[in-house]
């Protein structure tokens, strides 16, 4: 499955998450349940997957984590806050281009129209 694909059926995923519990709940519990709604949808998933911090070829004893790994190819960045801010987006493009990604999903819950808590980054998609 390329990117596109598995966009647009996290995208359902997410639609049938927010639509099912609401705006308003942690960031953990929507993570814990969008990852159930991803398998149950026959998608590979890692969660809190680390990505170590290479600097002029040496690694460092450090981590980032992404949220979750879809498919071995999106990364979705959860949020649930009152509004996304530049840095969010900034995080999610430095995740995908240290993981050497294409796309990544931002996704913030705590919104009244879940049309408007998803922002697609690409990079080179």
């Amino acid at each position: 499955m390329k990117e596109n694909e598995i966009s647009y059926i996290v995208r359902k995923c997410i639609f049938n998450v927010y639509n099912k519990l609401g705006p308003g709940l942690l960031e953990i519990v929507y993570q814990r349940i969008l990852i159930y709604e991803l398998e149950e949808n026959g998608l590979d998933i890692k969660a809190e997957l680390e990505l170590p911090v290479i600097y002029e070829g040496k690694k460092f004893d450090l981590n980032f984590r992404i949220d979750i790994l879809v498919e071995d190819k999106v990364i979705l960045e959860l949020k649930s806050v009152k509004n996304l801010e530049d840095i969010h987006f900034k995080q999610l493009h430095t995740y995908i281009k240290l993981s050497n990604k294409k796309l990544g999903l931002l996704v913030n819950f705590n919104t009244t129209n879940i049309l408007d808590g998803i922002k697609r980054v690409a990079n080179n998609l």
